[in-house]
């Protein structure tokens, strides 16, 4: 298994020899709007990709999407996606693929086989109280074959209970936190905080931990360096991959 950060939550997985995308925002630096009332102004996404999007595209075989806000579906993710590719995705997102002519679009609504890969779809928590019910739905992901590690992809969410009973079913050797402590002006953050991030790794210290979803979204107020320190002073070990980058997975 290989697993390489694009920027943000965008990755790109070699997993039993399938290249699989994962939530792809292609939208080139500056061209989308801020999230508005966050706390950064700026418009997104906040950095470049870090190579050209046909080389994102380039043999990808499968897209696999957690949820479709607009920093991990994007406009130019639609245009730019061949439409014929399987795709996978949450089924309340299914209206929105077939609408743009997503002819091989699959709704996950528990577990789905595709190829000789098991996707089965778990829950996730996009904030808290109201503003987790105003971003509904999102979902996260967990990968299963014969021959390779079992890879959880959290998807857009805080930590809570449901995130805990996920590890605790799967035992998961790989993990893709969505960290960023992605937050409004007013209410808690919507995905994982470090003390967050902390806790995964407390829960799964037999797993590899890899945080993404970080700088290059303005109302994403964790820092790679922040996280950093606070892990490090939690004692557990995080993989902070920059934009671009392959991580080396040791299972």
């Amino acid at each position: 298994m290989k697993l390489q950060l694009v920027r943000h939550a965008t990755l790109l997985l070699d997993y039993a020899g399938m290249k699989i995308l994962v939530d792809p925002m292609l939208s080139e630096a500056g061209t989308m709007a801020a999230i508005q009332n966050s706390p950064q102004p700026r418009p997104n996404p906040l950095v470049p990709l870090p190579f050209p999007v046909e080389q994102i595209l380039d043999g990808v075989q499968l897209v696999l999407v957690t949820h479709t806000h607009r920093d991990h579906w994007d406009d130019a993710a639609i245009q730019l996606v061949p439409k014929d590719l399987p795709l996978l995705c949450q089924p309340e997102d299914m209206q929105k693929m077939e609408a743009v002519h997503f002819v091989n679009a699959s709704p996950v609504h528990d577990m789905k086989h595709w190829s000789h890969i098991c996707i089965t779809r778990t829950p996730a928590q996009h904030g808290s109280g109201e503003i987790a019910r105003a971003m509904a739905p999102s979902s996260g992901y967990v990968l299963t074959t014969a021959g390779e590690p079992t890879l959880y992809i959290t998807g857009d969410t805080i930590w809570y209970d449901q995130v805990a009973e996920t590890i605790k079913q799967y035992s998961p050797q790989v993990i893709v936190a969505n960290a960023g402590a992605a937050q409004f002006l007013h209410g808690d953050p919507i995905t994982m905080t470090a003390g967050d991030v902390v806790r995964v790794c407390r829960a799964a210290p037999q797993a590899q931990v890899v945080a993404v979803h970080m700088e290059a979204i303005n109302h994403c107020l964790l820092t790679r360096e922040e996280l950093a320190q606070q892990a490090e002073s939690a004692g557990v070990r995080v993989v902070i991959p920059d934009d671009g980058e392959e991580v080396s997975l040791k299972i």
